[in-house]
């Protein structure tokens, strides 16, 4: 599938800002299942814009302005082109060991409550891969998914106790659950195209990967229940949302400020045979 993306993350400022620093996370790499074929991130005023990588692996891109700056837009537009892997993650750089993202994070700390149902959720599943199946399954069931707009992330074990949550945070419930019982799971962050069957899609997204042995990393998007397939873009991935979150900054002055976003991915061609 070919999958167009536009973005933008727009800042209105009470008072001109002396100076802004944004770190984003906003650029797809390419792995065995997907190939960027075109991606240009490009503000609104001018400053300096740099390409590096963080210790994960992912593109990063820092932009300094200096003011007096009333307004800031980050406009994002792509295409990449995806093949469906059935959850498979191959290709990519690992710059981490696995071993890391067992790793318990204040996103992730699991409660008693959360230890229970992974045990519950996993019991009688014979290999580590159907179990993390059946945790997906249970944790789809267990949690609504909520619309982005407005909320802000509140960590797995309160989502939990909510019963409902932003995709992040339903990432974050099972990747609580998942280290619970033994595996590395890591955040990731992208975008979803609309498809028929998904309750979450049409923009960006949030998911985890779970560490296989023989099989190596897996996606894992509870908030659809199901593996990735074609219709999601891969962007960023850390041991929680903070590690991989689109933008964050710094300025100076400025006031308060007023964020706005408009997200979109849609089918921009024909789907690929999966491989």
């Amino acid at each position: 599938m070919r999958i167009r993306i536009s973005h933008t993350i727009g800042y209105d400022y009470a008072e001109p800002a002396r100076h802004i620093t944004q770190i984003l996370r906003l650029t797809p790499r390419d792995h065995d299942g997907q190939h960027v074929m075109s991606w240009r991130i490009e503000p609104s005023i001018d400053g300096r814009l740099r390409a590096g990588q963080d210790a994960h692996g992912n593109i990063v891109h820092s932009f300094y302005a200096d003011g007096p700056i009333s307004a800031l837009a980050i406009r994002v537009e792509g295409l990449v082109e995806t093949i469906d892997l059935a959850g498979a993650v191959r290709g990519g750089p690992e710059r981490v060991p696995c071993e890391v993202y067992r790793r318990d994070t204040l996103l992730t700390a699991p409660d008693d409550a959360l230890r229970a149902f992974a045990e519950e959720a996993a019991a009688g599943a014979g290999t580590p891969l159907s179990r993390m199946h059946a945790l997906m399954a249970a944790t789809a069931g267990r949690m609504s998914c909520r619309d982005a707009s407005g909320r802000s992330g509140v960590g797995a074990a309160a989502a939990f106790a909510a019963g409902e949550a932003i995709a992040q945070d339903i990432a974050h419930v099972f990747m609580a659950c998942a280290r619970h019982l033994g595996q590395p799971a890591r955040y990731v962050s992208g975008y979803v195209a609309p498809s028929g069957g998904l309750a979450a899609g049409g923009g960006a997204h949030a998911w985890a990967e779970v560490h296989l042995d023989g099989y190596g990393w897996i996606g894992f998007d509870s908030a659809n229940g199901l593996c990735p397939v074609d219709t999601h873009v891969r962007v960023a991935a850390g041991l929680d949302y903070a590690d991989a979150a689109p933008i964050r900054g710094a300025r100076q002055g400025g006031g308060s400020e007023h964020l706005s976003v408009l997200v979109a991915a849609r089918e921009a061609g024909g789907r690929q045979p999966a491989q």
